[in-house]
């Protein structure tokens, strides 16, 4: 079954909310998408039937049954989640808290986008069967689309769940964070649905003990819930008859890169990854294939083509599946330009909350260009150095999968790599294959041609909100023409208006203020 993009796409753009679908084998996630762009709640009951009702200990046991892990990058086992939930509410006597987490920040995943647009009421299933087997009195959806933002809330609508009323046992809430990669950072979507930014807290704690409000809380992203709720339907036994053994059940899949459309796929656990390739229309033999997103790692010709896509294949590769971004290279494109355009990225990324992320991942992406750009087998040790400096250190899992990324990068090309640091580079251009946010997209790996074409807004100046700045710094590190810094590392701004070559650049600086206290205004 294949459902047509609903939006227009370039290559190496930003991807469509809502890309293609195509399915291999039998849908179940992705079931009636080829009758309905949205499943409203009679289509989707029709399709799938009600609910069945299961206690606490029951359901933990039908998703222990079918080994069912987060599908948002961790991969943690949900049976572990459920328990550790109920016996801290237990223990404590606080109820608890059911969050979805549908906040996709990731620039190459939209599968959990599409879920939530498509077929809403699946992942609600699940949550709200989590929710009724622990008790929980509140579910929060977090997102950052306003495309999911608004087919989720029509969902709840539906199920008359859009409004407070006395005597309802469950209340449920809708939270939506900018499009940043941090945002879907379990922690962050906590922080941001108690009303503060949306970003990580700057301490690591384990939601289950102590999530919102101080609650214990069941965290999971938006495929883990509809996974959850198809499990439950159909029981351990039938949900098993797909898929591995050891990793039951379908996987949802964004293809982008080098393929001629973006395409979510589901397919059965270990299905070879050449075959979905083929089937998403990629070129034969790509040199490369980026598994898991930006902070997934790249997989050379031989490895790519012969591994199933299972964590445990993955895992054994050097891989992980992550939140199931797969994006295979073209042979026009040099793979380590490529890289470096997203290092760079991915330190602007950054939360700005700790050393590891606010220093050593610009240090990072600054010694690989360096590296890149013909600096011999000294600046190569300096880009593996400071990948070590960064890993493990962080307050969140941001710098890790950054080092991930790059690292994998030195090991997948090594021709390329000695081309580059060793000589005059591989002679192949960067055609910004991978997918960046709009503001990003055409930009290139330095920042060239951030203007965009975009209209100016003539006037515009960039203003503080001193009761939320923080004085991480990062304003004056992306618009240093603009913003400077006092002795106490709080931004200083000129009162003039900003030049129109410097508008797109201060949009950024706003997107990226991890306390969103920065904002553009006319005089």
């Amino acid at each position: 079954m294949t459902v047509a993009t609903l939006a227009p796409y370039a290559a190496g753009g930003p991807l469509p909310d809502v890309p293609g679908v195509q399915v291999l084998g039998l849908p179940r996630l992705c079931a009636g998408f080829d009758d309905a762009e949205r499943l409203d709640r009679k289509q989707h009951l029709l399709l799938h039937g009600s609910l069945p009702a299961l206690t606490g200990e029951q359901l933990a046991a039908v998703a222990d049954a079918v080994a069912l892990r987060g599908r948002g990058g961790a991969g943690f086992p949900l049976a572990r989640k459920l328990t550790a939930v109920a016996e801290a509410s237990a223990r404590r006597g606080v109820r608890p808290v059911v969050v979805v987490n549908g906040c996709e920040g990731e620039p190459a995943c939209r599968k959990d986008t599409v879920l939530l647009c498509r077929a809403p009421h699946l992942v609600l299933d699940g949550a709200l069967l989590a929710a009724a087997a622990l008790g929980a009195r509140l579910m929060v959806v977090g997102v950052t689309k306003a495309t999911a933002e608004n087919s989720v809330r029509e969902a709840l609508a539906e199920r008359g769940l859009a409004r407070r009323r006395r005597g309802r046992a469950l209340r449920a809430q809708v939270v939506r964070s900018p499009e940043r990669l941090v945002s879907g950072e379990a922690s962050a979507l906590i922080r941001a649905a108690e009303g503060g930014p949306p970003v990580p807290p700057g301490r690591r704690a384990r939601a289950a003990e102590s999530g919102l409000g101080g609650a214990p809380t069941l965290l999971s992203n938006a495929e883990t819930f509809a996974q959850l709720a198809v499990a439950a339907r159909l029981g351990p036994d039938r949900y098993s008859s797909t898929g591995l053994p050891g990793e039951p059940g379908t996987i949802l899949l964004t293809v982008s890169g080098a393929v001629p459309t973006p395409t979510v796929v589901e397919a059965p656990s270990g299905v070879p990854l050449p075959y979905v390739l083929q089937a998403c229309g990629a070129e034969p033999g790509p040199p490369g294939v980026l598994i898991g997103g930006y902070h997934g790692a790249w997989l050379d010709p031989a490895t790519a083509y012969g591994t199933p896509l299972s964590r445990e294949a993955l895992a054994a590769r050097g891989g992980a599946l992550g939140a199931g971004a797969v994006l295979p290279l073209s042979g026009r494109t040099c793979p380590l330009g490529e890289t470096l355009r997203i290092a760079q990225w991915l330190a602007a990324e950054s939360a700005g909350q700790c050393g590891p992320c606010r220093l050593g991942l610009p240090s990072l992406a600054g010694v690989l260009a360096e590296a890149l750009g013909g600096g011999g087998q000294p600046a190569l040790e300096a880009v593996r150095a400071a990948a070590r400096g960064v890993r493990g250190r962080g307050a969140c899992k941001h710098p890790d999968g950054s080092a991930r990324f790059v690292l994998s990068a030195l090991a997948a090309f090594p021709d390329d790599l000695a081309a580059h640091v060793l000589g005059d580079g591989c002679g192949r251009p960067t055609t910004e294959l991978l997918p960046l946010p709009p503001e990003e997209a055409g930009g290139g790996a330095n920042g060239a041609g951030e203007g965009s074409g975009a209209p100016e807004a003539a006037g515009e100046r960039l203003a503080v909100d001193w009761t939320l700045c923080e004085g991480h710094g990062l304003c004056a590190g992306l618009l240093p023409e603009a913003v400077s810094l006092d002795r106490d590392g709080f931004p200083v701004l000129s009162d003039d208006a900003l030049p129109g070559a410097l508008r797109a650049r201060a949009q950024r600086a706003v997107r990226r203020c991890p306390a969103l206290a920065l904002r553009l205004e006319k005089p």
